[in-house]
């Protein structure tokens, strides 16, 4: 095949101002991509496969990183590393969907806006020829109703539409080789297989390459032609796909592969209701009248009824856009709602913010964003201390916070650090230490496991498991992983459209669905 991506001997280190000693992250990695590949580099959080990745296109922060000198990035013989005139393979040649969409979409620009830029800068095309071409790019990754998210901000979409928006981004020009950094991270698994067979169908029309990172090795399964297992920094063993999965040689890419690593939740007796929600609506205006009046709505959460008992986990599953996260904070009083939520028999609005927060505590889907990037980790997860118990000692609150962090699998050495510093998934253990740490009673997770490997899936699911027993905590789980889900609910509501299409025991649910909606959840989860 021809060669067309060539990565020899790359090291990347860190300048560390206040030692002698740098930190050397990236060890010695070198592989290749021929033109129409699919290569999937996997491995956990913290590995490695993101910085790799970022380096070739020469993304990371220099100076501060930098590279050996027998480090080689190159692109059809072209070097990459200390490069100036990347721009013609930046977004053209080489396309790159980041993994956190929030942070790497404009907060300031429509989402038209930010396709058409990167089709401005690569192709000769008058603004109605690229609003056309947007509108396919749209319409091809899984947007519904494309002309009506030209004018939207990336605020107004759901996790699985900037996504989407993203990967629309990455392709808009053709590109020789697609990066694809954990794009499917926030996708429920319907639109995960929707994108899958696109970037399939783009690399058979194209003869496109594809460097495919990821966490979920059944997924890598079914697009890689080959695997590179990335651990601590280095690739400790690369070959074809079938061969990895059936022979690897290492004991690292034999834990990784087990197919038994999420577990199966035992369901619990019923017990008292501790938090009940009757006929809850959440809209948000679509259309104004002449005179600023509002004429049109969007339901986002329609008429939902539930019931969530102590020291028990209502899942709630769903596509991207059907209303759960918005659910979640409707529930906790993050935004305005119509219905009734009471808490312990008591309306929420009874409650006074600072009663209600200490109550019941949420970790949000996209912890970059959550997390206050000016205040290192003992600030961020000490915060809640210092507002529901500000009598406890400097050293009682220490003590505190280094133990939530060693529940959610981090140690003390990570508290002067500050939230950029960290992977994703130890981003969301730090938020998940946040929440956990003021004893709250409810803990909503929306989607906590997603940017998750699977080895710390388990961890974590463990971890919830464990805290639910010994505290009598209950979750709301909102995930579009229904194995996620599968291994922590008692009780699970499936949302379509914001509304509510079943709900009832988490058993009976996944072993005879009524809905075909949700048989086709179930049957894209392979379970």
């Amino acid at each position: 095949m021809n060669e067309i991506l060539k990565v020899s001997n790359l090291d990347i280190f860190f300048k560390n101002n206040e030692k002698s000693t740098d930190f050397h992250i990236i060890h010695n990695v070198n592989f290749t991509l021929n033109k129409g590949e699919i290569l999937g580099i996997v491995g956990e959080s913290g590995s490695g496969k993101s910085l790799t990745a970022l380096s070739l296109l020469g993304l990371l922060p220099y100076p501060k990183a930098y590279h050996s000198a027998l480090s080689s990035i190159k692109y059809r013989s072209k070097e990459i590393i200390n490069n100036p005139n990347l721009r013609e393979i930046r977004g053209g040649k080489i396309g790159f969907v980041f993994q956190e969409p929030m942070s790497s979409l404009n907060p300031l620009h429509t989402i038209e806006k930010q396709i058409s830029e990167t089709i401005h800068l690569h192709q000769k095309l008058d603004d109605k020829q690229t609003r056309q071409k947007v509108l396919r790019l749209l319409q091809r990754t899984g947007i519904k109703n494309p002309r009506s998210k030209l004018k939207s901000y990336p605020h107004e979409l759901s996790g699985g539409q900037r996504q989407r928006v993203m990967i629309a981004m990455a392709i808009a020009n053709h590109p020789d080789i697609l990066i694809a950094d954990e794009p499917t991270t926030a996708l429920d698994v319907t639109i995960q297989k929707q994108i899958i067979e696109l970037l399939l169908k783009l690399r058979q029309e194209l003869n496109m390459s594809m460097i495919f990172i990821s966490h979920d090795l059944q997924l890598i399964r079914k697009i890689a032609d080959r695997v590179a297992v990335m651990h601590k920094g280095t690739i400790i063993e690369s070959g074809p796909t079938q061969q990895i999965f059936e022979h690897p040689s290492e004991e690292y890419t034999k834990t990784l592969i087990c197919k038994d690593n999420i577990l199966i939740n035992s369901n619990n007796s019923p017990k008292k209701v501790i938090l009940s929600a009757r006929d809850i609506c959440v809209r948000f205006p679509l259309e104004k009248t002449f005179f600023g009046g509002t004429k049109k709505y969007l339901y986002a959460v329609n008429n939902i009824s539930l019931d969530l008992y102590q020291g028990q986990t209502l899942g709630v599953v769903g596509e991207s856009g059907s209303g759960k996260s918005t659910l979640g904070q409707a529930l906790c009083k993050l935004i305005p709602f119509n219905g009734d939520v009471l808490l312990k028999g008591k309306k929420t609005s009874d409650y006074s913010n600072k009663e209600l927060r200490r109550n019941i505590q949420i970790v949000f889907q996209d912890p970059y964003n959550s997390l206050n990037p000016r205040m290192n980790i003992e600030q961020i997860i000490g915060e809640g201390l210092s507002v529901h118990a500000p009598s406890l000692s400097i050293s009682e609150k220490k003590e505190k916070i280094i133990k939530v962090l060693n529940d959610v699998g981090l140690y003390s050495d990570v508290l002067g650090k500050y939230p950029h510093e960290f992977s994703g998934g130890q981003r969301q253990r730090i938020a998940m230490a946040r929440a956990l740490i003021v004893n709250p009673e409810i803990i909503i997770l929306d989607e906590p496991t997603s940017a998750l490997d699977i080895t710390i899936q388990r961890q974590i699911i463990e971890l919830l498991n464990n805290l639910k027993q010994k505290h009598k905590l209950s979750y709301l789980f909102i995930s579009h992983d229904i194995r996620a889900v599968q291994a922590l609910a008692d009780n699970i509501m499936v949302m379509k459209d914001g509304k509510c299409i079943e709900y009832g025991p988490a058993n009976k649910i996944l072993k005879s669905p009524k809905q075909e909606y949700t048989q086709q959840l179930i049957k894209a989860s392979n379970l």
